[in-house]
This record gives structure tokens, sequence and C-alpha cells, in this order.
């Protein structure tokens, strides 16, 4: 209780700092940009077009019964954003070693700060992706909105934690270990196979199916196709096990941020 009563405390703190290192990040992302912020919404929107050319039509992958322009899409927008945020948090300790040695600011906000940052563009993308759910699909596979959509917002808290968790992790370890910045490109590349976006799961035999259920965020990508797809409310054990990555890796993270980063100092 008493920690929870310092992470509030310091959060109320330094949420003025937090906010402008977010805007930092804005303006160093689009410095000399001619669209600017206009980018955040832009950018995604150009990467969910090529994408959609080349699986949908190149490739002719589909998945029976369902608009697959949103399937793809809908997983591409969380797996963008846990790509991005984890990797601009991976590296917000050693890049910000200078602003640590001079004065004293907690260095859990760092990456969360990261993790915030690319969550505002993350909101952006589910601009287009509701124009494309509204508007694409014909006939049994045109989406609709349903009452199921105010379940969302808890499949994304899930998967913030989960990012934030995994955040606090690797920036701590990258302190020590320079090389996970280069290492973790190669696991993120793996991951985006492992990760069932522009297939279906139902394609792989069934005996891989449960490792691959193992996936965090195919559990997230899962729990908001099936409301936006299938008109359904997801299964309790794909509602428990979002639960579970979010929370489980957030404690972890932060346990394992917390005992480390009094050394972070000696390793600048």
């Amino acid at each position: 209780m008493k920690a929870l009563k310092n992470i509030c405390y310091n959060f109320k703190k330094y949420s003025f700092l937090m906010g402008q290192m977010i805007m930092r990040d804005f303006k160093v992302k689009y410095k000399r940009s001619v669209l600017g912020v206009v980018w955040s919404l832009l950018y995604p929107v150009l990467m969910m077009a090529v994408m959609a050319l080349v699986f949908s039509n190149m490739f002719k992958f589909k998945v029976e019964g369902v608009n697959y322009l949103v399937y793809l899409l809908s997983g591409l927008v969380i797996f963008n954003y846990f790509n991005e945020a984890s990797t601009s948090a991976m590296s917000s300790i050693i890049t910000n070693f200078p602003l640590i040695n001079k004065v004293y600011i907690p260095k859990y906000i760092f990456p969360l700060s990261k993790c915030l940052f690319v969550g505002i563009n993350f909101l952006l993308t589910l601009i287009p992706l509701l124009i494309i759910i509204l508007f694409t699909g014909s006939g049994d596979t045109r989406c609709v909105i349903n009452i199921y959509y105010l379940l969302i917002p808890y499949a994304f808290i899930c998967m913030f934690l989960f990012t934030v968790g995994m955040g606090f992790l690797l920036s701590a370890m990258t302190v020590f270990l320079r090389d996970i910045l280069y290492i973790y490109g190669i696991i993120m590349t793996i991951w985006t196979y492992f990760t069932p976006i522009f297939y279906d799961i139902s394609m792989l035999p069934t005996n891989l199916q449960g490792f691959f259920q193992l996936n965090p965020l195919y559990q997230f990508i899962t729990f908001v196709r099936t409301i936006i797809l299938y008109n359904e409310i997801p299964s309790a054990s794909n509602i428990i096990m979002c639960g579970l990555f979010g929370v489980g890796f957030f404690i972890i993270g932060s346990i394992f941020f917390k005992k480390q980063q009094d050394k972070f100092i000696y390793y600048a």
C-alpha cells in the first residue's frame, strides 16, 4: 500500500515533467517536417494501405467469414504499438543519462513517457481503423458497432500495462548489456511471425495452436477481433489471460526495474 501511494505521489508530482517529455518527443520526431504531427495520422494510414495491398491482393491471404482488411489492420495496429513503444522504452534510460546524472528524477518516468508518447500515436491510428471498420466489407463480412465495444478499452489497458512492464525490463537490462538494442530487433522480427497478424491460427497444426496462444499479443489481438469481427463477447479465458499478462508483466517489470535502478549511474 505504501509503495502504491509513493507511485501515485510521484506520478502527480512529476506529471508536468512527463508531459514536457512527451511534447519533446513529438517535436523531435516531426522536426522540420512540413506536415508535422499530421504524420501521426497519415503514416499509419499509408502503412495500412501497403499491408492491405500486399497481403489481400498480391498474396491472396484471407480468413473465411470475416472482413480480411479489418482482420489484418486490427492485428497490425496492436502489434505496431507494442513494437514501437517497447523499442523506444528500451533505450530511454541510456539516452537520458546526462539528465539522470544532474538532477533527481524517478527513473521509471523515462520508459513510461515513451509508452505514453507512442500510445498517443496509437490512439490516432484507431481513427482510420474505425473508418475502415464502418465502410468496408459487405454482407456477412460487414462489421457493425455493438455494445461489446465498451470492453475494448480493457484490452488496451492490459496491453499498455504489458508494454510498460516490458519497457521497464528492457530499459533496465539495456543499461548493463547494450547488445540488447540489436538483439531485440531480431526478436521482434521472429515475434511478428509468431503472432497471427496476417494469418488465422486455425491454419496451424492443432498441437501448435496451444503454444501460439501463450503469446500475450495473441490474447490482446484476439480480444479485439472477437468484438469487431464476430460481434461476440470474448471468452472468459481470453479476458483472464489479458489481465494476467498485463498486470503480471507490469509487476515483474516494476520489481526488476526498482531493484536495478540504483546501479544505473555506474554504467553511464
